[in-house]
This record gives structure tokens, C-alpha cells and sequence, in this order.
């Protein structure tokens, strides 16, 4: 997108009543809202498969420091 078409995006919202721009920011909040739900259940998702896989680690925070600081000394 273009900064002029997002310009003209905003001058047609501008255009709506208040009421249409009070429900245009209500269906976008709720759709911003699903496409993150979509991505935790997506994240959660590829978790379980490298947990199944045996690709993922799993410990306690001073397990991940250990892992951190010894990738960093290779």
C-alpha cells in the first residue's frame, strides 16, 4: 500500500457518519483480535509438533540461561 491510497483510505473514512466510523473501528478491533487468536493457536500448534518431534527444549528460566550462555561461548 501506497502512502497516498492509505491517505485516501482516511479521507474516505472521514466521509462516513459517526456512527459508520464507530462500527468500522469496532470490526476492525474485532478482526485485529482473531488474526492474533489465530496466531497463538498457529504458534501453539508448531510448539506441540517440536515437542513431538523432539525439536524443541524444555527447562526452567536458569535452563534457558545455561542454553543461552553456552551458544554464545561456541
Amino acid at each position: 500500500m501506497t502512502i497516498g491510497s492509505f491517505q485516501e483510505i482516511i479521507d474516505s473514512i472521514e466521509l462516513l457518519s459517526l456512527e459508520e466510523q464507530n462500527y468500522l473501528f469496532e470490526l476492525i478491533q474485532k478482526r485485529r483480535i482473531e488474526k492474533r487468536r489465530s496466531d497463538i493457536a498457529n504458534n501453539a500448534q508448531a510448539t506441540l509438533k517440536a515437542l513431538e518431534i523432539g525439536t524443541a527444549k524444555r527447562g526452567n528460566v536458569n535452563d534457558l540461561k545455561a542454553d543461552l550462555l553456552e551458544n554464545e561461548s561456541e
